[in-house]
């Protein structure tokens, strides 16, 4: 990963101006994710998501810096990821939808299986023998153009 040398974080500005990228005006990043799930399960899907979205969208991560005292810090997120809230219902429906819209968006999603299975080859062998219908999503993340991602969330209110 990209770093910042000494002289580049002395020269570089940090303006919130200068430190976005053009993806920061041109896409959006969301988060749905089931709002009857306990708290604990919603803080784990937002995780997984998260984690997932980041593994096929690395231009979301920021550079690495360094503070005051010259320790590192690892890039955070450029884009911000508001989680929304949704239903299971509501999930199946928006998950069912974008599959015209792909690969234009790119929609991640998360089973329930997650939560009965033990490892990923487990957990594809659910995904793989349960039909579509009975899929139970607990999250869907979306990345791509913002006006494309606004047309299936812009409805929808922050989880809180």
């Amino acid at each position: 990963m990209d770093t910042l040398s000494d002289t580049q974080a002395k020269t570089t500005d940090f303006s919130p101006q200068a430190s976005t990228s053009k993806i920061t005006t041109t896409h959006k990043c969301v988060i749905v994710i089931d709002q009857d799930l306990p708290l604990g399960i919603i803080a784990n899907t937002a995780a997984v998501l998260s984690l997932s979205i980041g593994h096929h969208h690395p231009e979301m991560i920021g550079i690495d810096i360094s503070d005051n005292a010259g320790d590192l810090h690892h890039g955070i997120t450029i884009l911000p990821v508001p989680i929304l809230k949704g239903t299971a219902a509501s999930l199946l429906a928006l998950r069912e939808t974008l599959k015209a819209y792909e690969p234009s968006l790119t929609v991640i999603d998360l089973i329930s299986a997650t939560r009965t299975t033990q490892d990923y080859k487990e957990y594809s062998h659910v995904m793989a023998s349960t039909s579509q219908d009975q899929l139970i999503y607990s999250g869907i993340a979306l990345f791509g153009a913002k006006k494309l991602v606004n047309k299936f969330t812009g409805n929808l209110g922050l989880l809180r």
